[in-house]
Formats: structure tokens, C-alpha cells, sequence
């Protein structure tokens, strides 16, 4: 009898819950209650701060040194991306995952994600308790800093002004220091870092950053690594005040591997300029090298697949790629580049007479590496919309290899409607849609409007220079084939004024003016310079 009256209450426990169910229950809502009038609290003690007060509060927020006060804001961000890379990275690497989740936190109170906020920040400051106990105070002011902004963004004041009154203490430690802000090595470095992982527009600072942090600090591995990084990023950007040679980079590299010899990103990163300076040999020995010592590290796989495709090893460069994506499945950047190294197979198929022949073999071959190609460029930038623009060019260019021309100018049109984007990014749009009117539709005209937009872009690149270059070729010959041609002139002029040669602008814009007398444009380009004169 006892048995089946226990057989029934089991079998009805879910409709009749035991007393400690419900004294479980009856607390967790006392403690949601509870949590619901601290809220109340907190906002009531926001409302009755005097403007005064806030702004007070807010002035001395702005004098910290963290992620709230640095370059990057919401708009300058794709937020789920960064946070999709900031979570892939803290899973794989242990070495700089306070770093990690000072940054996450940052990403995730601008979401609105507050609790994930402290709670990565607490994270954080327990790996710098651990793993730098003899300099904590040094790292701390960082995530300190951090903490007050969240706190304050919670309208929980009192917090925020507690970490303040931390940093304040800490501080007094540093004879240069503010009253809320030290800067010494450890920020700086982080600085750097900050800006470095955000957009090529902070490069120069972030290169600064470093500098200031290895002044101090000389043999730091993380600044090193850094500042090596970054000089290796700015001789990719033609024009860009930097004017540094490829030997900076790779001596700072190699600087970083005498303080760690088994740093395997520095060994791949400097392959990747050993191999652009023609020393192969040396290249592949360091590949070889990092692949052994770190060789579950996506940075090192993705960056040794890379150093394969530059070598034309496809085969292996998609290998690395593909181990990587197992490790980070969610990866925009390695579906990128293995949609790369499909491109570059297919432009050898493509040389091939019989891939155009349906039937032929070369023909399938053809077809399934374009569906690869589309697929991997898709999987790259329909997460990163805003941000990952070279995936979308690139999906764009093989829609136009396979003659989906409607689909293309979609792209395009679509794409030149971005307003809040990085100007090598609009750049780079500018420069791939003046080539698609250029070459597939035949229209000088609309691809001089598309060359020219991206001229007056402010950043020196690579695809400014190509917007130049083709503006350059299409007016010559369009003035060899009509001298009177008043626009091609113009063009001219304009591209003179752009690039500060003022006098050889003037006798342009005045043949265009003569050809085409009381155009206002014409006139007051020559107004504008001759009061510059």
C-alpha cells in the first residue's frame, strides 16, 4: 500500500509541489522583489541628483582611462561581431583574457547588458589578481575605470563613485599621475590594444600608445607584440603618415620572438613579411614552427592559411582554415578567407578555354567552385552587415564573373546607400561599383561619379589611389578622343585641386570653362583656387 502511494504522489509531484518547492519559490520572489525596490532606489536617488551633480559626476567619468573614454563608440562598432570574436578569443586564448573581458564588458553595457558587464569585469579583475598579483594596482585602473562607467550607465551612483574613490587611492601612488587617471605602461599598452582592435582611422594612436608603453617598459612581450602589429598594419595603407619601411615590422617582430620564442602569432605574422620580401625559405621554417607550437590557436591557423595561399598551396591554406572553423565555428573571418582561397582556384579555372563549354568537366568545376565562393562570402558578411563590406565586394564580384548583373548593381546600390561606415570601407565600395560601370556596363560616365566619390573620401589607401588612377585613364583617353570634351577637363581639374596642384588644376578647370562657358562648378573651382593663390 505504501509503495503505491508513493508510486502516485511521483507521479503527481509536478501538480502538487513539495513544501521546500515552495519555500523555494516564496524566496526567489522576495529576492525579485527585493531587487525591484533597490531598483526603485537607485532611480530615485538618480531623479533627485541636480543636473549639477550628474554632470559633475559625468565630467569626472570623462577624465578616465578605459574603454568608455577611448576612440570607439557604439557607431564605430559592429557589436555582435565584436562580441562573437571577444567570446571566441577568451575560449581559446588564456593568456590575455582579462584584456578580453574588459572589452566584452565594454561591448555588452552598450548593448544594455549590464549584469553580463560587471560580471565580465569581476572576471577580469580576477585574472589580474592571479596572474599579475605583484603589479595589480598598475593593471586594475582599467577595469576600475570600467566599472564606474557601468555602474554609472546602471544609475547606481554610489558605485560608480566608490570605484572613482579606488582609483583616486591607487593613483596617489604615481607622482605624474591625475587625480583618477595614472598613465603608465600598463595603460598605454591597453590603450593601444583597444584602439588597434578596432579600425585602421586609430592606427597612428594606437602606434603611439605602444610607443609610449615600451619607453617604460622595453622588454614587455604584449606592448612589443603590439607595437609590432601594429607598424606591420600601416605599411599595408599607402600615404598613411606612417612612411615606415617593411624592415620596421619585421625587426619588431623578431624583437618580440627574442623575449618569446615560442610566441606563435609573431612567428606566423612575420612570416606572412618575410614571404613579401621574397625569403620564402625563412617564412616557411617560421610557419612550420608556429603550426607546432600553438597549432589549436585560430590567429596562428588563419594566419599560416594565408601564408599557403600567398604560396599558392590552396589545398592547405583550406585545411588550416577548416580546423579553425572547428575550434571557432562562428568565425566571419575564416569562411572569408576560405571563400579566398576558392576565388583563386576558380581564377585558374577560368583560364581554361572548356570551362565555358557546358558538359565538360572544367565547365562543373567551374560552376561548383563559384556556388563555394558565393557560399563562404555569404557566411562571412551576413553576420557583420555594416563592418565585413570587403566580403560583400568580393560575394559581388563573383555575381559578376557569373554574369548575375541585376543581382550585382543591387549589391552595389545597396551598398552605396551606407552612411555610418568607415571611409576605407565607402572607399572601397566607391572603387568596386566605378569598376562594375566601367567594365561590365560600359558607362565612362557613371564610373567617373563612382571614382570620384570615392577620390574625395578622406583616406589615404590603396583604393584611392586606384580611384585616381582609373579617373587619370579614362579622362586622357576620352580628351585623345575629343579634345572640346569640357567634363574630361574638369575631371582633371578636379583631380588636380585634390591632389594640391593648384596651378595645373587652374589651366584645367579654364579649358573646361571655355569649352563649356558659365558652368558654375568650373567657376567656382577657379574662384576657390584663385583666392588660394
Amino acid at each position: 500500500m505504501l509503495n503505491g502511494m508513493e508510486e502516485t504522489l511521483s507521479r503527481h509531484e509536478d501538480q502538487f509541489p513539495s513544501v521546500e518547492s515552495e519555500l523555494l519559490l516564496l524566496a526567489e520572489t522576495n529576492k525579485g522583489l527585493r531587487f525591484e525596490v533597490q531598483d526603485l532606489e537607485n532611480s530615485s536617488r538618480w531623479l533627485n541628483l541636480s543636473d549639477q551633480e550628474k554632470d559633475l559626476l559625468k565630467e569626472k567619468l570623462e577624465q578616465l582611462q578605459c574603454h568608455f573614454t577611448w576612440g570607439p563608440q557604439k557607431e564605430n562598432i559592429d557589436l555582435d561581431d565584436i562580441k562573437q570574436r571577444l567570446e571566441d578569443s577568451i575560449q581559446t586564448n588564456e593568456k590575455y583574457q582579462g584584456r578580453f573581458y574588459n572589452q566584452l564588458a565594454f561591448v555588452n553595457c552598450l548593448q544594455g547588458n549590464y549584469e553580463e558587464a560587471t560580471q565580465n569585469l569581476k572576471e577580469a579583475e580576477k585574472i589580474l589578481r592571479e596572474n599579475h598579483e605583484d603589479e595589480f594596482d598598475k593593471r586594475i585602473i582599467i577595469t576600475y575605470g570600467n566599472y564606474a562607467w557601468v555602474y554609472y550607465h546602471m544609475e547606481q551612483l554610489t558605485e560608480a563613485q566608490s570605484y572613482l574613490d579606488k582609483l583616486e587611492k591607487i593613483c596617489e601612488q604615481f607622482p605624474d599621475a591625475s587625480r583618477y587617471t595614472a598613465m603608465i605602461p600598463a595603460v598605454y599598452g591597453e590603450k593601444g590594444w583597444s584602439l588597434l582592435k578596432s579600425s585602421s582611422q586609430y592606427y597612428e594612436e594606437a602606434k603611439e600608445c605602444f610607443k609610449k608603453a615600451l619607453e617604460e617598459d622595453p622588454d614587455n612581450v604584449e606592448w612589443n607584440d603590439g607595437y609590432a602589429i601594429v607598424l606591420s598594419r600601416l605599411e599595408t595603407f599607402s600615404g598613411t603618415p606612417e612612411n615606415c619601411k617593411p624592415t620596421q615590422s619585421i625587426k619588431q617582430f623578431r624583437r618580440v620572438l627574442e623575449l618569446d620564442p615560442d610566441h606563435g602569432e609573431a612567428m606566423v605574422l612575420l612570416a606572412l613579411k618575410l614571404q613579401q620580401s621574397n625569403q620564402s625559405e625563412d617564412a616557411l621554417e617560421l610557419v612550420e614552427n608556429a603550426l607546432q607550437a600553438s597549432p589549436n590557436l585560430p590567429h596562428v591557423l588563419r594566419y599560416a592559411a594565408k601564408f599557403y595561399r600567398l604560396k599558392e598551396d590552396l589545398d592547405k591554406a583550406v585545411e588550416l582554415l577548416k580546423k579553425g572553423l572547428e575550434i571557432t565555428p562562428h568565425s566571419t573571418f575564416l569562411h572569408h578567407q576560405i571563400g579566398l582561397c576558392y576565388r583563386k582556384k576558380l581564377s585558374s579555372v577560368n583560364k581554361n578555354p572548356r570551362s565555358k563549354r557546358p558538359g565538360d568537366p572544367a565547365f562543373q568545376q567551374r560552376a561548383e567552385l563559384i556556388e563555394l565562393c558565393k557560399d563562404h562570402f555569404k557566411k562571412a558578411f551576413e553576420p557583420r552587415p555594416l563592418t565585413f563590406i570587403r566580403a560583400q565586394l568580393d560575394f559581388a564580384r563573383i555575381c559578376s564573373l557569373n554574369e548575375e548583373y541585376e543581382n550585382v548593381e543591387e549589391i552595389y546600390n545597396n551598398l552605396l546607400k551606407f552612411q555610418d561606415i568607415r571611409p576605407e570601407n565607402k572607399q572601397a565600395i566607391c572603387l568596386e561599383a566605378g569598376l562594375f560601370e566601367l567594365h561590365q556596363k560600359k558607362s565612362e560616365s557613371n564610373a567617373i561619379t563612382r571614382f570620384l566619390e570615392g577620390m574625395k573620401i578622406n583616406c589615404n589607401s590603396t583604393d584611392m589611389k586606384r580611384c585616381r588612377d582609373n579617373l587619370k585613364l579614362i579622362s586622357e583617353r576620352q580628351i585623345r578622343r575629343n579634345p572640346k570634351n569640357s567634363k574630361a577637363h574638369g575631371v582633371l581639374g578636379l583631380m588636380h585641386q585634390l591632389d594640391g596642384k593648384k596651378r595645373e588644376a587652374v589651366e584645367s578647370f579654364e579649358k573646361a570653362l571655355d569649352l563649356d562657358p558659365g558652368n558654375e562648378e568650373y567657376l567656382s573651382a577657379l574662384c576657390e583656387l584663385s583666392l588660394s593663390i
